[in-house]
Order: C-alpha cells, then structure tokens, then sequence
C-alpha cells in the first residue's frame, strides 16, 4: 500500500479553512481570550511530563475543527500505519522510513521485504553497550596502554548533527569523557580539534553509511595522518571505529571487522541517531541514558500512533504549523528553548524539517503551485530576546514560534530558575497582547516617541512546557518533532525522505575540485569562471 496521494488544496476541508480564514484572518486573541474564559484549558495537552498550550494561536474550535477534517480528507491516519508497519513510503528511493523501528520494544515485529528487523536492531544496540561499557569503565584501551579520554565524532549532516546536538544538550548528564565533533571539510576545523588531542587516549568514531562521503573522508584521512605521526598502521584498529554499512571500505581503511557498526538504508541520515550513529552519544553520556532517550522517543512514537488527533500532540503541532504557512503565508517559524543545553536545537531541526519537507513536487510527480516547507530558526532564550525578538514583537512579518522550557532546574538554582522562566512565560503574554496607544500614554510617553513603543500583539506562540530536561524527555521532544515533519509532509502531499536537493551542490563541487586539481577549465557560467580564476590565483 503507497502513501496516499492528495492534493490537498481540493480537499473540501481546505476550501472550508480558505473561507473561514477569509472570515477571522484579522481577529486579535486578546479578544477569544476574553470571550471564552476555558480557552487555554480547551486548547492544551497535557500528556506524561509534557505540557503543551496552543492557545496563544489565531484559532478557534471552528479552525480547529476543519483542520482536523483535513487530516481525515488526506487520510492521514492510513498514512502513519504505513510507515509504522514497515512500507517503503520512501518512494523515490524505494525504501522503508524505520527510524521508529530503532527505539521500539524488543518484542515488536516490525516487517521489511518480509523480515522482522527487530531482532537485528537489538543486536546493534547490545553491541553499542558492550563498546560504551569497555571505554566508558576504561577496560578498553589505546595503543599505548592507556584509557581513553576524549572522542572524536567524524562525520557530517545527520552523522553530526543529531549526535552533536543530544551530546551537548545532555552535557548534565556526561561521564569524563570529552567529546569533539568534526564535520566542516573546511581543514581549519579539523585542525583546531586535533590541536585538543592526545593521539594515546582518543578514539575516533567514522560515521558514513557509503564510506565515501567526502567531507567525513577528507576529515578522517587528515586525522589518521595526524595518529600515524606517533602510532603504527596496526594502532589504528585500536583507536578507529566506523558506523556504515561499506564494509570493504572500512576494512581499507584499517578498522577492525569487530569495530564496525551496521547502518541500515530504512534510516534516513537526519534521523539516524537512534541507530548507531548514536554511538557517540552513547559513549558521551553511558548506554544507560543512551536507552532512556531511545525509550522517551518510544513513548512518544505511541503516542503519535494511537492518539486521536485532537489530543495528538505532533498532529495538532503540525496543522497549526499549516494554517499559519499555506494561509496566512508565514514563511518561517522561530524555535526558541529557554534551556542553555538546547543551544544547537534549531539547527538540528533546520536540517530535519527543512531537508525534508523542502519539496516542490508532489507524490504524483506533479510540481506544486502552494506552499511547501517552512524556514526554521531560533536561539536560546534569554538570549534571543536581546537579539531578534524585536523582529518578531514588532516587525512586519508574521513569525510563529514554539517556546520550549522545563520547570525544574538541573544544578538546582532557583532564583536563576524563577528569573528564566518569568522571561519565558512573559514573552509569550507579551506576544499576545501587545501594548497598546493607550497603555503608552499612561506611561507618560511624548506624543512623538508614542508610535514607536505601541505593539501589535496578536503573535501567535505554542508553549511546550516539560518537567525537567532528561535523557527521556529530549526523546520525546525530538520524537515529537520528528513526527510534526511527517505530519506536514503528508498534508502537502510530499516524499518527506529524500533529499536529491543535498546532491547538486555535491555533484557539481567534485567537478570543480578535478579542475583544480588538473588545471583544466570546463564550461561554467561567466561568474564561476571569474571566481575559479580568482581563487587560482590566490592559490
């Protein structure tokens, strides 16, 4: 059975959101706030340690009613059974999309071409832990005898991102070792992490699923140039280990067979860190809280799959998401964690959400004429909101934003706590009601200076409050938005899972690089022609 193919802009549920948007597209909250005294108790969920208020948003139940009616009209229930039970809805690329696979329960079947990969998985997972458990207690060592203390993640995209994100998001709960990851092909990069290392106690883990990717080879040849000033071509078994799934090209590299973590082509890179490519995480914080994260991302795949979609929190995240981007034509949405840990947060999910859904052709091959995607960005909060909250409180453009906070403290400093989270919970107030001419002039403001400190308001927010940032709630949250970009995806009737968008670039750089390299000139627009001169020159 094939994803469903809609469009959903001739749905009968979208010509009923066009017509009621034409209806309440100026409507301000602060008025249905006011009308309805049980409206945040109407629009919250509250699930596990999880507590999610989309409120603050330009609905009402009338809105909400028909969105829901759109996830029935683009059969979005048969859709998520599909990829849960093992499809390959991955058309393009005819492949499966598992990742949902990798944190379910040891007794689940979970089908592709026939063959429960269950078991495979749980495989994977015990050799991870019996890895982490040797370098982590020090019973694994380096060439010259001594334990391990620092690791070296090589790879890029989903091989760096996911895991470097989680690793420092997780920094509370790290053992002694120090964790580097390098992905930039750019050599400063590189180099400056080896600056940080002792060839005798660093391991290095490899992560490419064809061994051929060039950035993660350049990175890792220059770092086994590097080891092999002061160790043997045999030490390298000892300290390099690889996750991919080229098993000849690994070998070739001088990894050991045993040192070799399968991959496997049902995982998409922006969504492998519940595989081995998690290795890192793993070894960064213990395969225990490495379990917790996989078990929290579970519970939330659950949740996603057998909730009603009134109260599904990935479901209702995703239509919201919608409305404001094909109706109000709000191009981007802000992601704002006030939470220090979750500094790289955004930019992980810049790559899920918009490597995924950056699409302008639908399931039916047909080129699309709405909106599609939506530009994700963000920072941390208190930070932000000496940055660009400005745009976002006062500029011209319509910016949703998901607020993320957690209402206990790790180190346990509650006057920080109570200052951070009275910053977190006033934005989005600030954000709905705005101040208005009034509220200026009864602050003695000058007639002159008066419309430069007056406030639209009317900026619509989603809260996700969470009880304290665990290994098991930062699997949920990933979880959840992992789930919000399939939900999106199937409403615009897109292949979320392939990204032939990444390889242009790719393909075009490798010809420009054998120019270089054999001082020959192909035929390239008169602007990269000026540039490659310049740049050889430069050389």
């Amino acid at each position: 059975m094939a994803l469903p193919t809609v469009n959903p802009t001739q749905t009968q549920a979208w010509k009923k959101l066009q017509d009621h948007f034409n209806k309440v597209e100026n409507l301000h909250m602060k008025d249905l706030f006011a009308q309805d005294a049980n409206r945040a108790d109407k629009f919250t969920i509250k699930w596990q340690d999880f507590y999610v208020d989309v409120s603050k948003n330009r609905i009402t139940e009338e809105t909400f009613k028909y969105l829901l009616e759109l996830a029935d009209d683009v059969k979005l229930k048969e859709a998520i059974q599909s990829q849960f039970s093992g499809e390959k809805i991955n058309k393009t690329e005819g492949r499966a999309v598992l990742h949902t696979a990798l944190r379910a329960l040891k007794t689940a079947v979970v089908n592709v071409d026939g063959v429960n990969v269950i078991p495979e998985v749980y495989s994977v997972r015990e050799k991870i832990e019996a890895f982490t458990n040797k370098v982590v207690s020090g019973s694994k060592k380096g060439y010259t005898g001594k334990a391990f203390t620092h690791v070296v993640n090589i790879g890029i995209g989903g091989s760096d991102l996911g895991p470097a994100m989680v690793v420092d998001s997780l920094q509370y709960y790290k053992n002694h070792l120090t964790t580097y990851f390098v992905s930039n092909v750019d050599g400063d990069h590189v180099n400056e992490v080896i600056k940080k290392l002792n060839p005798e106690t660093t391991l290095f883990v490899v992560v490419s699923k064809t061994f051929t990717t060039q950035e993660t080879l350049s990175n890792a040849n220059t770092i086994k140039e590097w080891f092999l000033q002061s160790a043997s071509q045999d030490d390298i078994a000892k300290h390099f280990v690889a996750v991919s799934t080229n098993l000849e090209a690994v070998k070739n590299f001088g990894i050991a067979s045993e040192n070799i973590f399968p991959m496997w082509d049902w995982v998409g890179g922006r969504f492998s860190l519940w595989s081995a490519v998690g290795l890192s995480i793993s070894l960064a914080v213990g395969y225990n809280n490495y379990a917790s994260l996989l078990e929290g991302a579970h519970e939330m795949d659950e949740h996603f799959k057998n909730e009603d979609f009134a109260s599904n929190i990935p479901v209702v995240l995703g239509l919201i998401s919608i409305w404001y981007n094909n109706f109000f034509k709000a191009e981007s949405e802000a992601v704002i964690a006030y939470s220090q840990y979750l500094n790289q947060f955004a930019t992980y999910l810049q790559q899920g959400i918009m490597e995924s859904n950056g699409k302008s052709v639908d399931r039916n091959g047909n080129f699309i004429d709405y909106q599609t995607g939506t530009l994700i960005w963000g920072e941390p909060g208190t930070n932000s909101q000496h940055a660009f909250f400005q745009l976002i409180h006062q500029g011209t453009k319509l910016i949703p934003a998901d607020f993320i906070g957690f209402a206990k403290s790790l180190h346990g400093n509650q006057d920080h706590q109570d200052k951070l989270i009275s910053n977190f919970l006033a934005q989005t107030e600030a954000l709905l009601n705005g101040k208005t001419k009034e509220q200026v002039e009864d602050e003695g403001t000058s007639e002159t200076i008066l419309p430069f400190k007056i406030f639209e308001g009317n900026k619509p927010t989603n809260t996700i409050f969470v009880e304290k940032l665990t290994p098991k709630s930062l699997g949920k949250l990933i979880a959840m938005y992992e789930h919000k970009i399939f939900v999106q995806g199937i409403i615009w009737n897109i292949f979320s899972y392939d990204q032939f968008g990444v390889e242009l670039g790719k393909q075009l750089a490798t010809k420009i690089l054998h120019e270089f390299n054999n001082l020959v000139t192909n035929n390239h627009d008169s602007s990269t022609v000026n540039l490659l001169t310049y740049y050889k020159n430069m050389k």
